[in-house]
């Protein structure tokens, strides 16, 4: 009979498999965080699928009826909504693109040995800590017409009288983007200079010893060590910022004529201002399968991209 690793009959001996019942206490384990995942975020998913399929509305007093695809059938023709998706699309790129940009570079910044860099580093956060409606509010008071900030400091500027920012056609989108890139810089900025303070030190030395200049050794030593940083903030600002509700709805309420009607805003108003919960669901799960189609493509150019280096 041979000793070692292997039993009698053969069988492994050093208890990698486990007994039976230790899955069960994995699941145990893993119960307490997973309940809230199914009763907040899956249930509400599922349910929200079905109501798609139905006339649900508020204020019936007979049942809601399975009509099956219609609602998505008259989504194809409300040409409403497709507007509101192109302005979502727009604002999200609008907000994801600069965001990126400017925290990467407040990242390169803060991550340099500076003078009081602890408290550089704490009032680039402090936007984040910030609720979305005070945000809102805020920023409501600096584009006022009559006595706001940025209308003052133009005045005495001499460049003009200001304007109305916020019920302008042409101003009202551009204005809100500048606050959503404001408001969530912070987090893409703390991200990436987490991957920063990860990237080995040694690696830049080695490059400047080899004559490589700041350019050269952002692109081949920092940029391949926080590309994956980048790439999964990224694709999470682009949800975020589409489906922002909040700071929109408090600065503009969608307005003026629509310009910044969003398309989570163009919901919201067809389930609690027109009470067509059906028709509203269905607008959400076309928002959440087109958003995973563009994200899905996204991130396989950019896993690709990434490969083929």
């Amino acid at each position: 009979m041979r000793s070692g690793r292997h039993g009698p009959r053969g069988k492994r001996t050093d208890g990698r498999h486990g007994s039976p019942g230790q899955g069960a206490g994995t699941w145990f384990l893993v119960l307490p965080a997973l309940i809230p995942i199914l009763v907040l975020s899956v249930g509400p998913l599922l349910y929200g699928i079905a109501l798609a399929f139905t006339d649900a509305q508020s204020g019936r007093t007979r049942s809601t009826q399975w009509i099956g695809t219609l609602n998505f059938q008259d989504l194809l023709h409300d040409g409403l909504f497709w507007e509101s998706f192109r302005i979502g699309l727009v604002w999200a790129v609008g907000v994801t693109v600069p965001q990126f940009v400017l925290a990467l570079g407040l990242a390169l910044l803060l991550n340099e040995n500076l003078r009081m860099r602890w408290l550089a580093r704490a009032l680039a956060i402090i936007p984040w800590a910030m609720p979305e409606v005070v945000v809102g509010i805020m920023w409501r008071l600096v584009y006022n017409p009559d006595a706001g900030i940025l209308n003052e400091t133009i005045r005495d500027l001499g460049l003009g009288d200001g304007r109305d920012w916020l019920t302008g056609l042409a101003t009202a989108l551009p204005a809100v983007v500048l606050v959503g890139v404001w408001s969530g810089m912070p987090q893409t900025t703390v991200a990436l200079l987490a991957g920063l303070q990860n990237t080995p030190h040694e690696l830049h030395e080695a490059a400047a010893l080899d004559g490589a200049g700041a350019w050269r050794r952002f692109r081949t030593v920092t940029w391949p060590a926080i590309r994956p940083v980048a790439l999964s903030i990224t694709a999470l600002n682009f949800i975020w910022n589409f489906n922002s509700f909040a700071l929109v709805y408090v600065l503009t309420n969608g307005g003026p004529g629509g310009r910044t009607r969003l398309p989570m805003l163009f919901a919201y108003e067809e389930a609690f201002r027109y009470g067509q919960f059906g028709y509203a669901a269905a607008m959400g799960c076309v928002m959440v399968a087109v958003i995973s189609v563009i994200l899905a493509v996204y991130l396989a150019g950019r896993l690709r991209g990434g490969d083929d280096r």
